[in-house]
């Protein structure tokens, strides 16, 4: 991740927990990210993963752009390709937010590129009420959803409830390239049942 996104990051993390009025051990609890990895972000003493970015905004009932930017109130939003917000993950994938961060919209637009044969991993559930939409442009995509697997090709679609866990993988030969829109609708209510292992930052 670019010092360009870290700069922030800490504050913004400290300043929606604080107005949810969460404690880093409730944050823990809720996210599945440990607490030590939280107050590290925090205090910009480490990078998070894109995967730890996601479980922590879900857990805030909130998207990954408004963790890495600030609220940009304007009616009309040119986002240049130099300007987006691309974090490269180690497993061999990238998430590139095209949406801004608007105030009062959770909604999350990204365009993400995997590798072949990569598996992103599981995102948490969000809350109930939240949608997220899904394109693929090129490649195929596997999204399983609470254990049920959906194989997705060139020019498929998908939507669904995204009150449930959601995995992502790319079982093909060649890149993937997909779309994924989101809204999300509050926090979620339950905490995940798992710790989420320190990943490389």
């Amino acid at each position: 991740m670019s010092e360009q996104l870290v700069a922030g990051l800490g504050d913004r993390l400290r300043d929606l927990r604080r107005d949810r009025a969460l404690s880093l051990d409730a944050l823990a609890a809720a996210s599945g990210v440990s607490r030590s990895m939280i107050s590290d972000v925090e205090r910009g003493a480490r990078v998070p993963t894109v995967l730890v970015l996601a479980r922590l905004a879900t857990a805030l009932g909130t998207t990954v752009s408004r963790l890495l930017g600030e609220d940009q109130p304007a009616r009309t939003i040119l986002i240049p390709h130099a300007g987006q917000h691309a974090i490269d993950h180690p497993g061999g994938w990238q998430r590139r937010i095209l949406s801004p961060a608007l105030p009062g919209v959770e909604f999350e637009f990204i365009r993400t590129t995997v590798a072949a044969g990569v598996t992103i991993g599981a995102f948490a559930a969000h809350a109930g009420g939240s949608r997220e939409y899904v394109a693929v442009e090129s490649g195929e995509l596997t999204v399983t959803l609470d254990g049920t697997a959906h194989r997705l090709g060139t020019g498929d679609a998908l939507y669904y409830a995204a009150d449930c866990v959601h995995a992502f993988a790319n079982p093909g030969p060649a890149e993937c390239v997909y779309y994924t829109a989101m809204h999300v609708v509050g926090a979620p209510h339950h905490p995940l049942p798992q710790s989420l292992p320190e990943e490389r930052t």
